[in-house]
């Protein structure tokens, strides 16, 4: 399993307004059956993030999937640009493998 993490960095005044553009994504890959949720940092260094998307990925493929979801009679593209012109850079996106229960390589535990 997969983890891709999005990280936002925005100005307080536009949280509100991220979170609900925030809010959209995680509804949009819950609605294709992803696990999906916002994580909103109660502490933040330096440069950190001020909101993150995170989905669960059974497979690489599925980055593309996320490039283009939106849902019935949504237009993704219409609320994806409205939501870049507050952030303050492109989002930093990670990508994370999920370390499994796997036997160790010399069949000890």
């Amino acid at each position: 399993m997969y983890i891709a993490r999005f990280s936002y960095d925005l100005l307080p005044v536009n949280r509100e307004r991220a979170i609900d553009f925030v809010r959209r994504e995680v509804e949009a890959a819950q609605r294709e059956g992803l696990t999906a949720r916002l994580l909103v940092p109660l502490t933040r260094g330096e440069g950190g993030a001020a909101l993150q998307f995170e989905v669960e990925l059974t497979n690489l493929d599925q980055i593309e999937t996320l490039r283009h979801r939106g849902g019935p009679g949504q237009d993704t593209g219409d609320w994806m640009r409205a939501f870049s012109e507050i952030l303050l850079r492109p989002p930093c996106v990670e990508i994370l493998r999920v370390d499994g229960d796997r036997p160790a390589a010399n069949g000890s535990a």
